[in-house]
């Protein structure tokens, strides 16, 4: 879209076009994982297009979790997993899966109320 001049607003590129079509990621990641730039990754000696430069950029500073990523870059969540799976692959992020909580009963949950919380209010702030 270009609104009163030559500059486009918004995204040109189709999601499915920044995933090569895919939909299903390499690995699968959590949504509140949590991923960070690796050394290689910071070096900038990979072959990438702007949105994997983005997600090094994002990730090189702090933690992000997934949903961070997606939100921050203006993505859908799914577009967001292929790119960052990708990249972990490649060697470029680390990604770390939460841990399981163990409820009174001693069960282990995948995912505890107070990490889901924690994310939802990071989601809030953004």
């Amino acid at each position: 879209m270009v609104l009163g001049g030559d500059e486009p607003t918004g995204s040109l590129v189709r999601p499915y076009a920044v995933t090569r079509g895919r939909t299903r990621p390499q690995l699968e990641i959590a949504l509140e994982a949590l991923v960070e730039t690796t050394a290689r990754g910071r070096s900038g000696q990979f072959l990438g297009g702007r949105e994997q430069k983005v997600i090094v950029d994002l990730c090189g500073g702090r933690l992000q979790s997934l949903a961070e990523i997606a939100a921050r870059m203006e993505v859908p969540l799914g577009v967001a997993r292929v790119l960052v799976a990708d990249m972990a692959a490649d060697g470029l992020l680390a990604v770390h899966e939460p841990t399981g909580f163990s409820d009174e009963d001693g069960a282990d949950e995948s995912v505890g109320t107070e990490l889901l919380e924690r994310v939802l209010s990071g989601l809030r702030r953004l």
